[in-house]
């Protein structure tokens, strides 16, 4: 049948997707407040209008929640556009007369009645999941399979708030790049017919609660705890993030030692490959002269990631990270090529589940590794041991360091994996900070010992003689904004530009 609905009807933001035939998966996400669930609907009854075959399974989690929801606000859409006589409405199911397209609503806490789902012409070509953060991969899995019928074009439309940064619609919608789906995110400032009081209201958390405003008013991906990190402090900085100037790993050659009857790296063959699956990543490539600082952090029990941190040790920006899971002898290598690539950089790793990859960088012949003192376990006298040892004495101390930069400079910081890993860093029952359980901490880890690990080395770039130093944009801008005597020791810090 015709479908002549005015534009004016829907928000202008969502009419790209009205027509959409492209896409297997409309994903439909943000805050509070910002009309997705009533476009998705909307975006329904235009469907079971206009297509000759639309037979639409609208599904929630439980049940009984459609009734004051989904089903409700078909309801609601049908009655404002004046649509009654065109359709039958009873108990939970609704019929376009004009088409026969059928609606159903049905919970996901009974499988069987999802199973039987039946419609009076054709087959199911849609589904809607509506809060779909409260179901389980497995669940939706079992309504991807249900769409197979033959020369259909099923889509489904799943609608939600991201607040937790661990879900499986994040690793599968938004970690991953999937051709068959589109993603639309929108807040409360998107949607056009929102009640100015509501809109005031939840203006309001902006003051009362910064972290709620966030993640659930403007539809920033949280979690379920609440991190020790300055959680709107990091949502902020991931939404300025840039792409790093480069992605990839190093190569080498390699050479017999016939002295010590061992195979090292030859250090002028180290070379940098470009690859899109790299697993390293520079934001800001090395620059002569400069004090670099390397924190790593070792893979526990083969379950974590191998994870390094460069640090420009003049401003302590993040310049690079590294992030893998491969063997150690591996992950050591690239430690050695990572540290020679930055001027020969400080390297910190931490010695507690292996002390393999600090043996094996003094065995490469790796000219700097961070000491510590540690006490003999025979003659009890303190000595020199390479690597940081996290302990129940060291380990508040680093992170609370990082705490503070990121509450105080969180511009320095550069890596989504890394931010996205502080906003799983929670407390947990018995007050100690750690990943939340199914998360990872290896970059925020690595990156707490970089930090603590500089007194170790140089703050001041070397400035051959007759060669200027390099400076930033932002570094330029501290020079000139500082007094007479701050200007004299930022030259002194940074080395002279001019």
């Amino acid at each position: 049948m015709q479908v002549n609905i005015p534009k004016r009807a829907f928000n202008t933001v969502y009419l790209p997707l009205l027509d959409d035939e492209q896409h297997r998966y409309i994903v439909l996400y943000g805050g509070a407040g910002s009309g997705k669930s009533v476009f998705a609907a909307q975006r329904l009854i235009v469907r079971m209008m206009s297509k000759p075959l639309c037979n639409i399974l609208v599904v929630r989690k439980v049940g009984d929640t459609n009734r004051t929801s989904t089903y409700a606000l078909l309801r609601q859409v049908i009655t404002r556009w004046g649509l009654y006589g065109l359709f039958d409405v009873t108990d939970l199911r609704i019929v376009c007369r004009a088409t026969g397209n059928e609606c159903i609503f049905k919970g996901l806490d009974d499988p069987e009645k999802i199973k039987s789902v039946t419609f009076a012409k054709g087959e199911l070509t849609d589904i809607w999941i509506e809060e779909a953060s409260e179901i389980e991969e497995a669940d939706f899995n079992q309504l991807d399979i249900r769409l197979r019928g033959r020369g259909i074009h099923g889509q489904i439309t799943l609608s939600f708030n991201p607040v937790n940064i661990l879900h499986w619609l994040k690793r599968r919608f938004f970690d991953r790049k999937d051709g068959r789906a589109v993603t639309l995110k929108t807040t409360y400032r998107d949607n056009a017919f929102l009640d100015e009081d509501y809109k005031r209201t939840l203006e309001g958390y902006k003051t009362t609660d910064p972290y709620y405003y966030e993640v659930y008013c403007l539809g920033q991906w949280g979690v379920i705890g609440r991190t020790i990190f300055d959680a709107r402090a990091v949502n902020r900085r991931l939404r300025e993030l840039r792409p790093a100037e480069k992605r990839g790993y190093f190569a080498y050659d390699t050479f017999y030692d016939p002295v010590y009857n061992e195979v090292r790296i030859q250090d002028g063959t180290i070379r940098w490959v470009e690859a899109e699956d790299g697993y390293i990543s520079i934001y800001e490539d090395r620059r002569a002269g400069v004090p670099y600082v390397i924190g790593g952090d070792t893979a526990g029990e083969g379950s974590d990631w191998f994870a390094g941190q460069v640090l420009d040790n003049t401003t302590g920006r993040q310049v690079c990270t590294l992030r893998q899971q491969f063997d150690e002898d591996l992950y050591a290598k690239q430690l050695y090529c990572l540290g020679r690539y930055y001027n020969d950089a400080l390297v910190a790793v931490e010695a507690n589940f292996s002390s393999y990859p600090i043996k094996e960088l003094q065995r490469l012949r790796y000219p700097r590794q961070y000491v510590r003192t540690a006490e003999d376990s025979y003659t009890r006298r303190p000595m020199e041991r390479y690597g940081f040892k996290t302990t129940s004495v060291t380990r508040p101390v680093i992170i609370a360091g990082l705490v503070e930069i990121v509450r105080e400079s969180v511009e320095l910081l550069h890596d989504a994996d890394t931010l996205g890993e502080m906003l799983t860093f929670v407390r947990n029952e018995k007050g100690r900070a750690e990943a939340e359980e199914g998360a990872h901490d290896d970059c925020v880890m690595a990156l707490a010992i970089a930090y603590y690990a500089r007194t170790q080395q140089s703050t001041a770039a070397d400035k051959p003689r007759g060669v200027r130093a390099e400076w930033t944009e932002d570094m330029y801008e501290d020079y000139w904004n500082a007094d007479e005597d701050g200007q004299a020791y930022l030259i002194q810090k940074w080395g002279d530009p001019f």
